[in-house]
Parts: structure tokens; sequence; C-alpha cells
């Protein structure tokens, strides 16, 4: 479970679609109260900034759009309080866009453009 913290446009397709998978799954667990990783360090991560998760969301879903993705699962803006920054990273910036880099080519070509440009 990973909601990453560098600007989506780098993800790849497949880890741009799966961030959004988990963004609502530590939403459901976080609004629902549920169980089942409710204690994995990625949903306390999140926890008290549902503000920032929702914004990461809108993010995350409006780059889904460009790339000609239907997005159709929004969140619930009513319920997202708390902080709106995310101040707590598990690895820094530059950790994070190399592990994807050496995880996915195609997260790798987009990092690298990125820096190029």
């Amino acid at each position: 479970m990973r909601v990453w913290d560098i600007d989506p446009k780098l993800l790849c397709d497949r880890h741009l679609l799966g961030e959004h998978n988990e963004i609502h799954t530590i939403w459901s667990i976080i609004i629902n109260g549920l169980k089942g990783f409710s204690n994995h360090p990625e949903t306390n991560r999140w926890r008290g900034k549902l503000k920032a998760l929702y914004l990461r969301h809108e993010a995350t879903a409006g780059e889904m759009e460009k790339r000609g993705f239907r997005h159709k699962s929004p969140l619930d803006e009513r319920l997202a309080t708390g902080k709106a920054v995310q101040d707590e990273l598990k690895d820094s910036i530059e950790a994070q866009e190399k592990l994807l880099s050496e995880k996915d080519a195609d997260c790798a070509e987009r990092i690298s453009k990125r820096k190029e440009a």
C-alpha cells in the first residue's frame, strides 16, 4: 500500500491507476472506521490529513483524465478535513523518484524527461 508524494505526471499508467486505488482504500478505511489495514503505516500517515488525501486524489484523477482514463469515483469533499498538506514523507522525493525509476521503465522515462526539461 503506497501513495506517492511525487507529481502524478511522473507516474506511469500502472502506478497512477494503482495509486488511485490505494487512495480510495485509505479514504474508506479512515472514513468508515474499517479494520483491515487500519494500522498500516501508509494509512496512519494520512490520519488527520484527509484534506491532503482528497487533494492528492484530485491531482491523480486529473492526470488520469488527461491520459484518457475515465474517472467515475469522486471523493466527498465535505469529508476532507484536517491538514491540506502531507508533511510526513516515507521517503524523500528524490528517493521516491529513484525507487520508481528502478521499479518501472515507464516511470523512469517520465522522471528522466522531467529532469531534462
